[in-house]
């Protein structure tokens, strides 16, 4: 800064007080529990590894998947749980009910099992008014049956008003693995084929414009969906396929960034090819976010061997879930456990794995 006297310019220093900086990302080293453990990048994954981790041990948690595989008498069996603390309760394109038996149908399906049974945990705040607890109630039995999966067992608690948001609610899910069929990222290899089964971002987004009140000049719709139907027609074509994630909480970022660590493996991805629809690229801009790192609901990514792309891509767009689907990459030797991205302009950029979270609040 400046200021000029006649001929004579004199610098001034401005004073700095580092007591009033402030910082857009949360810190690493926290103390306390912050919105971004809960964000899906790396503060969640560093609170999963060196809080709760070492706390349980075991081999069958040391996977970190989206749900455990393991064998029970005998039997190759997915289980997974999950808790949705979505706001607003209801959304274009679906509701908190939608969202419990969809994640967690969608969290077996990434294992390759069919989910069959789900637990349901309601946590509802005094006051909340019953007619609503009777629709969030509605549509997730009307999302469990369209899934083919049975609600077998449940619980309720109630907390005092202030000490909630209205509901909340646990789902945990069990389902059969078939014959032959080895989903995990330590399977991955160099050469492998990366798909995406459509547009990203508009989960993310289609809650952002209610919770916010934001117009866009087009109402954009959470992509919300059980997407078990879809997994079993790419397992129909081969069962070899590597790996499947849903990106959810951290969006197609976390989910490349998680893989390409577990296998090893490096993974470039080509921008341009990534679907994502104009009215979620608009608000994303306007919003300051990138659609890479923002929620998905109903989509999946792909990592299949270079032989079976074709087929598995065919058997994708055959179904109403993987109409849009596409190849976004290829996994390769470079660059081990790193994502990058091949710009339009021919440059590159590392797609790295998010410390919070953009969105707070979408599942």
């Amino acid at each position: 800064m400046s200021e000029t006297t006649g001929t004579t310019t004199e610098l001034l220093t401005p004073v700095l007080d580092p007591a009033a900086w402030t910082c857009p990302a949360p810190l690493r080293d926290q103390p306390r529990i912050v919105m971004g453990h809960g964000g899906g990048g790396a503060l969640s994954a560093e609170l999963v590894q060196h809080v709760f981790a070492p706390a349980f041990g075991g081999e069958v948690l040391a996977q970190l998947g989206d749900a455990a595989a393991l064998s029970l008498g005998g039997v190759r069996m997915a289980f997974s749980t999950d808790s949705f603390v979505v706001r607003p309760l209801f959304f274009p394109g679906g509701s908190i009910g939608d969202l419990a038996v969809n994640g967690t149908v969608n969290d077996l399906a990434m294992s390759g099992a069919r989910a069959a049974y789900l637990s349901c945990g309601f946590i509802l705040e005094e006051g909340v008014e019953m007619e609503t607890v009777a629709r969030v109630a509605e549509a997730l039995g009307t999302a469990a049956r369209s899934a083919g999966v049975e609600v077998a067992t449940g619980d309720t608690k109630v907390v005092e008003a202030g000490h909630g948001d209205g509901i909340f609610i646990n789902t945990a899910g069990i389902g059969l693995i078939p014959a032959g069929v080895d989903l995990r990222p330590q399977r991955v290899v160099p050469g492998d084929v990366v798909m995406v089964s459509g547009a990203i971002g508009v989960h993310g987004v289609a809650i952002m414009s209610v919770r916010e009140g934001l117009e866009f000049g087009v109402e954009i719709e959470s992509d919300c969906a059980a997407l078990g139907g879809l997994v079993d027609a790419m397992l129909a074509v081969t069962p070899d396929v590597h790996v499947l994630r849903d990106p959810t909480r951290g969006g197609l970022a976390a989910a490349l960034n998680e893989i390409a660590a577990a296998s090893g493996t490096g993974v470039v991805i080509r921008e341009r090819d990534v679907p994502v629809p104009p009215p979620v690229a608009n608000a994303c801009a306007v919003l300051g976010l990138d659609p890479m790192y923002v929620a998905n609901e109903g989509k999946l990514v792909a990592f299949v061997p270079r032989e079976h792309a074709d087929a598995v891509l065919d058997a994708m767009r055959a179904h109403p879930l993987g109409a849009e689907s596409r190849i976004i990459g290829e996994v390769v030797d470079a660059h081990p456990g790193m994502v990058v991205a091949r710009t339009g302009l021919g440059g590159t950029r590392v797609v790295d794995l998010p410390i919070g979270e953009q969105l707070p609040r979408i599942c």
